[in-house]
């Protein structure tokens, strides 16, 4: 992982720290999930479109990932031989 130091001036970190708190996020991962929507995705993992960005409150929510991201179980679809 990479650090990065970013200024920012006091009124707009000051407004990024209350939209942080509203949502229940660190400052830190606001300004990650902001990046996420600028940049575009790995379309050969798109999985990663939504990796720390969908917050559902089951704590099962990650058995499903295939059904999430892919509409359906992928080992249904994977035909075995």
């Amino acid at each position: 992982m990479i650090r990065k130091q970013v200024r920012r001036s006091p009124a707009e970190y000051e407004a990024a720290k209350r939209e942080a708190a509203q949502l229940g996020i660190s400052l830190a991962e606001l300004l990650r999930r902001s990046l996420r929507t600028l940049i575009p995705s790995d379309e050969s993992r798109p999985w990663m479109r939504f990796a720390g960005m969908v917050a559902t409150g089951d704590p099962r929510s990650s058995t499903r990932i295939d059904e999430d991201v892919y509409g359906g179980r992928r080992r249904d679809r994977v035909r075995l031989r």
